[in-house]
């Protein structure tokens, strides 16, 4: 089996963007220069990126948008594939880089509490958190997402898109009280905005899992996790060590870009 060639990386980070008509061009140029694949959301909350491409070139570009002081905090998430899983490079700008139609809830004016992997890791052992509250892992992500694989007794409320969280809540707000809840999504941007939308319904004792499932699965591997990560491209699915699916299956994925296709329908 030869070496993984391509990286690939999951990033966002919630900050003022006040000039994305003219970041759009440059963050095409800068990509396009390095031979890089995947998509670049710009919206006024922040930028979500799924790149991917040689090494080096990709974390150089990474490193240029952090020379940039609105970015510096950006931080990557790393995977490998045999073969480029984009068509080609989008460069959008958006409303909200995670839509949930709530303008009151805003990350870049403070995040909500968080538990680390291995903190999470080690509450999942024991069976309770460092206070003795039971701990209840809400999946945040819809249910094709879910269907892949999530932590084992995870609540699922089969959202068919992010836009339906708040009222899920609502819905099933009293099965949460008096709990330790701990959100997740795949890379953590989806966890921002629910815990941060619970703890304003009243929820008050709601942490997000910081860096999502691809975090957890890089620090802790698949502990307490049952199945694979789906993610959005054509890998389809990573599994706890983070290999992806079989190479025929990630390259008819990326053959028709159907997955691709999807995600920006999930995120538009």
């Amino acid at each position: 089996m030869t070496t993984p060639a391509v990286l690939n990386i999951a990033s966002y980070l919630f900050t003022q963007i006040d000039d994305r008509e003219n970041l759009q061009p440059l963050l095409r140029e800068r990509a396009e220069a390095a031979g890089l694949r995947g998509s670049i959301l710009l919206a006024p909350e922040g930028i979500n990126m799924f790149l991917a491409g040689a090494p080096q070139p990709l974390r150089d570009f990474l490193d240029a948008l952090r020379a940039d002081d609105r970015f510096a905090a950006l931080e990557a998430k790393e995977s490998w594939s045999h073969i480029q899983p984009f068509r080609r490079l989008i460069v959008k700008l958006k409303n909200e880089i995670i839509r949930m139609n709530h303008p009151t809830i805003r990350p870049v004016a403070g995040r909500a509490p968080a538990v680390d992997a291995p903190t999470l890791r080690r509450w999942l052992d024991q069976g309770h958190d460092d206070a003795g509250k039971p701990v209840v892992m809400l999946d945040t992500r819809n249910a094709f997402e879910a269907d892949y694989g999530s932590f084992d007794n995870a609540i699922d409320w089969r959202i068919s898109k992010f836009t339906e969280f708040p009222d899920a809540v609502q819905a099933h707000k009293s099965e949460l009280e008096g709990k330790t809840v701990v959100s997740f999504c795949t890379g953590g941007i989806r966890c921002e905005k629910a815990a941060i939308l619970m703890h304003d319904m009243g929820l008050t004792n709601v942490l997000q899992l910081d860096g999502g499932i691809l975090k957890y699965f890089e620090q802790e591997g698949g502990a307490h996790y049952s199945g694979e990560c789906f993610v959005f491209d054509g890998r389809e699915a990573l599994a706890p060590d983070l290999s992806a699916r079989s190479n025929e299956r990630s390259a008819r994925a990326c053959d028709d870009g159907q997955l691709v296709q999807k995600k920006h329908r999930l995120q538009a």
